[in-house]
Order: C-alpha cells, then sequence, then structure tokens
C-alpha cells in the first residue's frame, strides 16, 4: 500500500462513517486542521495516534506503520493549482504576497513565517451577505542570521 492509497482509504472510510475533521481530531487529540493535514498524508503521526486513526476508520494492520513515517511534504499536483478552491489561495498570494511580505519584514525584520512552528484554524463567520471563510494562521517568526 503507498500512502496515496491509503490517504484514498482514509477518506472513504471517513465518508462511510459519517465523519467530520472534528471528530477524527478529538479522537488523535489535535485540532482538525493538524488531523486533516495528517490524513492527506502530509504529518507523520505517533504511534498512539495512528493506532487510534487505524482503529477509528478501520484501517488494514498496514496502515498504523505508515501513518507514521515521514512524508515527503507538498501535495499539489502541479504548480499553478487547478482546483478552484486552491486556485484561489495561489490567487490570493499572487495578488497579496508582496505586501504581506512587505509588512511581515517591517514588523519583525528579515526572515521568514514557520510552517514547522505553526498553527492554523479554520471556522465558519456568519454574515448577512453570505457566510464566509475564515482562516486564522501563525508561524513562529524565523529571522535570518548573518554568519
Amino acid at each position: 500500500m503507498t500512502r496515496s492509497d491509503l490517504t484514498q482509504r482514509i477518506l472513504a472510510a471517513k465518508t462511510r462513517k459519517g465523519l467530520r475533521w472534528e471528530a477524527i481530531a478529538r479522537t488523535l487529540g489535535k485540532s482538525k486542521e493538524w488531523v486533516a493535514a495528517a490524513c492527506l498524508g502530509q504529518m507523520a503521526l505517533t504511534r498512539e495516534q495512528a493506532r487510534s486513526l487505524s482503529t477509528l476508520l478501520d484501517l488494514p494492520d498496514e496502515a498504523e506503520a505508515l501513518l507514521q513515517v515521514a512524508p515527503y511534504k507538498g501535495s499539489l499536483p502541479s504548480a499553478v493549482p487547478t482546483d478552484p478552491l486552491l486556485y484561489r489561495f495561489y490567487e490570493i498570494l499572487s495578488v497579496y504576497g508582496a505586501a504581506l511580505k512587505e509588512l511581515i519584514h517591517e514588523e519583525f525584520g528579515d526572515g521568514i513565517m514557520s510552517a514547522v512552528d505553526f498553527r492554523m484554524h479554520v471556522a465558519r463567520e456568519p454574515d448577512p451577505q453570505g457566510d464566509r471563510v475564515r482562516i486564522e494562521m501563525s508561524g513562529k517568526f524565523l529571522p535570518y542570521k548573518a554568519y
């Protein structure tokens, strides 16, 4: 079984059991955002998390070990996403990326926002003109060092 095969099994089991990411996350003791990324093959689970997920989703025995392997990160099939929702993130970075970079550098100096020491939260924001998607991202600032 490949990691891609396992991802498909996880998604099928999630659908078959009528589970939401939040319920799976409670079982693993992590955020729904992290658990979704892990189940889609972007994070390694601990032995206990892998066992809990395998039990919850009735995954085959080999899944438990595969879930603990450090993944090859980055799952987009092309440089420019073709999925409409993912393309909108690409569009946001194309339009606002330089401004975000400038604002972060102005506030923190020359460096980056970590995707390793990182938190994210996705929520529905009610709005009379149509609900909005609220995404909060928080990454540790890592300054470039002179040497």
